[in-house]
């Protein structure tokens, strides 16, 4: 067993000296601008920090609505799926990382030969056996040039990949909950405005045959006002089919049957309103998004394949090694005497491959210049999300503000119409133009402030999900 272990201490130093052949890893600067349009940048400083400090149950406000994502991350099929990706990953870097190590097994057997007479030196057949026990290892590579360590950085950074990627599965999730949910909330608010109006409108219907009998309005008004209520009916029956999709698309996103108690009933401010975001946020918060951080990961995973495609140039050293005892009898298997060894180098030396060691190495590098177009693409396509979301935050104030006072104001416009047609002063098609137009104000008003939320949704996947 000695020369076993002196080989095995020989093995360790061999791979505590071996060299790496991987190019040194440099980050490719950002193709984009150090601070994002409508921010401030002398803020920029000051919000590094708060980029981890914001968890998404923090992040949003409504109790509801964080329930319903905890039943999304439990149940969501594509997240499982990713969840598994990790494992099976996990898995193969350690089958990768295993090949660092020799396979020591431990064999036994039997051998067993009868020779006949006219082929054995006495004339007579004989049999004979042979036993044997042995320990040791079989075509271990000497990782001298960092071929099997380059390879299982390889194998490490695509494992490491998987992770971000399911760390980006579970915040485009949340955001899709998010906004599946913020939706339903919109049109079921639709839905009780279009229903209101209906009814509105048919009292108003009744009203005007009831006047159109008396002589008091012409057959025209009548029309008119039936054309309102119409609309409004088939209105309430439009949201009434969306409100239906928005639940089975919540249900489809959440992967399982959401209770009614977890389901919103209107758009308000609460259910609408998320944590507020600080102006001037920094470009290089984007480094922090898991999808960039798995393009990077790409990046070195294919860095390391150069390294291990530069040793295969090298000559490859495997070793063969066992120690054990071998006996004719297997009663005197440990006797003394018994002990047995073999040790069996080999070397390979490539002379002539015919392009095909130069040919993998420029795959390898070209893969690599390819992940790093791909790395500076993730990163120009995140600046402009979160471009985009900023621009929109920036006039959504504005926007909620004018709409509320637009309907304010055309509701007292149609008081006042209401109030002069009564008053004989105004006709009645003013009035109705007045109606038509605080509906359509209140829409808008409905439709504006889902913007807003989903603005900040928007915001938070983006950063990726970085306000956590």
């Amino acid at each position: 067993m000695l020369p076993l272990r002196g080989l095995v201490v020989a093995l360790a130093a061999t791979m505590l000296g071996a060299c790496s052949m991987i190019p040194v890893f440099e980050r490719p600067a950002a193709p984009v601008p150090a601070t994002f349009p409508q921010a401030a940048p002398t803020e920029a400083s000051a919000l590094a920090p708060l980029a981890d400090a914001i968890a998404w149950r923090d992040y949003f406000a409504d109790e509801r609505l964080r329930n319903v994502i905890a039943l999304a991350l439990d149940n969501n099929r594509d997240l499982r799926v990713a969840a598994l990706n990790i494992e099976r990953a996990r898995a193969q870097y350690g089958i990768q990382r295993a090949d660092l190590f020799p396979s020591i097994a431990v064999s036994g057997g039997q051998s067993a030969q009868r020779v006949p007479g006219d082929l054995s030196m006495t004339g007579d057949a004989n049999v004979s056996r042979q036993y044997s026990a042995n320990l040791g290892f079989a075509s271990y590579e000497l990782d001298f040039f960092g071929r099997v360590r380059s390879l299982e950085e390889q194998a490490l950074q695509t494992y490491l990949g998987t992770e971000d990627a399911r760390r980006s599965a579970q915040i485009s999730l949340v955001a899709e909950v998010a906004n599946v949910w913020l939706r339903l909330a919109a049109d079921r608010e639709r839905l009780a405005l279009a229903r209101d109006t209906f009814e509105t409108r048919q009292k108003s219907f009744e009203l005007t045959r009831r006047s159109l009998e008396l002589g008091a309005v012409s057959a025209l008004d009548l029309r008119q006002a039936e054309t309102l209520m119409q609309t409004a009916r088939a209105d309430a029956a439009r949201y009434a089919a969306l409100v239906a999709q928005d639940e089975n698309a919540l249900a489809l996103v959440v992967g399982a049957g959401v209770p009614a108690e977890l389901q919103p009933d209107a758009l308000s401010a609460r259910l609408a309103a998320v944590t507020e975001l600080p102006a001037g946020v920094p470009s290089e918060v984007l480094g922090r998004r898991p999808d960039i951080v798995q393009a990077e990961r790409a990046l070195m995973a294919a860095n390391a394949s150069i390294g291990a495609a530069r040793a295969a140039f090298f000559p490859r050293i495997t070793l063969t090694a066992s120690a054990g005892t071998a006996s004719s009898s297997l009663d005197g298997l440990f006797d003394g005497g018994s002990g047995a060894w073999s040790f069996v180098p080999q070397i390979r030396l490539p002379i002539f491959e015919a392009g095909r060691l130069q040919a993998s190495l420029d795959v390898a590098e070209i893969q690599r210049d390819i992940n790093v177009a791909q790395y500076e693409k993730a990163i120009q396509s995140a600046f402009r999300e979160v471009a985009d979301a900023l621009a929109e935050r920036a006039t959504l104030a504005e926007q909620l503000d004018a709409r509320r006072k637009l309907v304010e104001a055309t509701k007292q416009s149609f008081e006042l119409s209401d109030a002069r047609y009564r008053g004989g002063v105004d006709s009645y098609l003013n009035l109705l133009d007045a109606q038509r137009s605080l509906y359509g104000a209140e829409l808008e008003l409905i439709a504006t402030r889902l913007s807003d939320a989903t603005n900040r949704v928007a915001l938070y996947k983006a950063l990726g999900g970085g306000w956590q």
